[in-house]
């Protein structure tokens, strides 16, 4: 098996959490470099920006970018124009088309660009997509909630223009559902909850349409108190399918499914040593468009203040 060198960008909390344990175990990456200010990782050269690296290791052929969404297109810029491949965190971009237009800067110079949505991996969402392929859905309910001060404990950046708000996890939800249903929505309202100290949505109700008179629902909510609600539950005429934890488990008419997966961001790295092997990218933007239409139709609402 080939061994790829890969340089990790920004070392922060979901690095450390998900990225560095993932790339450890996988037999195909070796981490060789971090970019990061405030510390890399022990025993791994760090570098303090990325042209820094790019310019000292040319013999790094990728990079996965953790750092938050609105940087990421300079820096992804800048590796594709290097020759590296390229993994980008979700969301892959703080505009559609900053993703758009990466896409073709790496086809144009024939490396790998990976959009990741993290939850497409959830070790139940194969399962839940296989199970819904033959059926007709008739009802779609998204319940997205958690407590914004333990998941993103003073991460200013959420809450600025290009942080997405409560969108961040929100599109998760996104990313899971345009995944396994055989059918495709589209958005046809929104509400945002705007708190008056913030520049980004602490809350999101919204709706969608599609074939033959199906409606949608979804409700995002950073205010949560006691626990997280990660759950998709989807109507069809064979049953009803739920997914909870974020799709770590699968329910048909009430009763638990056996799923076995490897977990998210193992299988994000699986996917991206298969992209790099041969020679594709994988950048899908519908969930990312649905944030763009919520924030094009959405109504605003102004609520009370909120500090962390």
């Amino acid at each position: 098996m080939t061994v790829t060198d890969i340089a990790l960008v920004g070392i922060g909390k979901i690095a450390r959490d998900q990225h560095i344990p993932a790339i450890s175990a996988d037999p195909a990456f070796r981490l060789a470099a971090t970019v990061s200010r405030s510390g890399g990782v022990d025993g791994v050269e760090n570098h303090a920006d990325l042209p820094a690296l790019l310019a000292a290791r040319p013999d790094i052929p990728a990079v996965s970018l953790t750092m938050p969404p609105v940087p990421r297109y300079a820096a992804a810029t800048a590796a594709i124009a290097a020759g590296r491949h390229v993994m980008l965190e979700k969301p892959p971009g703080a505009s559609l088309a900053e993703v758009l237009k990466l896409d073709r800067q790496a086809r144009a110079r024939g490396v790998t660009l990976f959009a990741t949505w993290h939850s497409r991996h959830a070790e139940a969402a194969d399962a839940a997509r296989d199970w819904l392929a033959d059926k007709a859905i008739r009802s779609v309910r998204i319940d997205w909630k958690e407590d914004v001060r333990k998941w993103h404990p003073g991460q200013d950046w959420i809450w600025q223009p290009g942080g997405l708000g409560v969108f961040d996890p929100g599109i998760n939800a996104l990313s899971l559902v345009t995944k396994i249903l055989p059918v495709q929505l589209h958005l046809t309202e929104a509400t945002l909850s705007f708190p008056e100290n913030r520049a980004a949505p602490i809350a999101a109700a919204l709706a969608f349409a599609g074939p033959d008179g199906l409606s949608a629902e979804a409700a995002f909510d950073w205010r949560q108190d006691g626990g997280e609600v990660w759950q998709i539950e989807i109507g069809t005429d064979a049953g009803t399918l739920t997914l909870v934890e974020g799709g770590a488990r699968l329910m048909i008419d009430g009763t638990e499914q056996t799923v076995e997966a490897p977990g998210e961001y193992p299988s994000l790295y699986r996917r991206f040593a298969e992209l790099i092997e041969q020679g594709e990218s994988d950048v899908d933007p519908e969930p990312l468009i649905h944030v763009a239409d919520a924030f094009m139709l959405g109504g605003r609402e102004t609520v009370a203040a909120f500090n962390d």
